[in-house]
């Protein structure tokens, strides 16, 4: 069994924030595999099943993402190695995509509530949406809606990270690295 992870907030206000893109993922990818929501209040989120792919999307806030993430992964036994966490990333420009196993949260709550109750040795897909111009803006900055100018290169963006986190399914961490990466300058 795989568990994909959206990091987000749920209700209508976040939903194109920037610091919704996993949950963006999740849903594009629940729609590709036509999973059926098998949520359950134990859970703490929304959650689909399409054969070994469980499709997570914690709704206790990104502060509490990791109470989701365990309780999850503890029902159905799942590996480290089989938890990949979707999360937008202010320290790579918007538009590039990395792959690593564990390491910092870099200041990303969710991921500090994940590694604070389940460890950080799961995989990571993160996705640049670039940085305010000063680090007292973050929280507004994560916060905020794309712009339409984002949103626009999100439709080319999106089936490319489902299909690399399909990918996770059949190939090691490097061949994903390799193949699924992507750079982009700051502008």
């Amino acid at each position: 069994m795989t568990l994909f992870v959206g990091l987000g907030n749920p209700g209508r206000t976040y939903e194109n924030n920037r610091h919704n893109i996993g949950f963006r993922v999740i849903d594009a990818l629940a729609s590709a595999l036509n999973a059926q929501d098998i949520s359950k209040s134990t859970f703490f989120g929304t959650l689909f099943k399409s054969n070994d792919i469980l499709l997570l999307k914690p709704t206790t806030y990104m502060n509490l993402s990791g109470k989701s993430v365990q309780a999850v992964a503890n029902f159905y036994k799942i590996e480290m190695d089989d938890i990949i966490v979707i999360h937008d990333d202010i320290d790579i420009p918007f538009g590039a995509l990395r792959f690593k196993k564990g390491g910092g949260d870099g200041g990303h709550n969710g991921l500090k509530s994940i590694d604070s109750l389940i460890s950080k040795e799961y995989n990571r897909v993160r996705i640049g949406v670039g940085k305010p111009l000063h680090s007292h803006q973050t929280a507004d900055y994560v916060l905020s809606d794309f712009t339409s100018d984002e949103e626009q290169k999100l439709k080319v963006l999106l089936p490319h990270i489902q299909e690399a986190c399909l990918e996770f399914m059949k190939s090691s961490l490097e061949t994903i690295r390799a193949r699924f990466t992507l750079k982009q300058k700051e502008e």
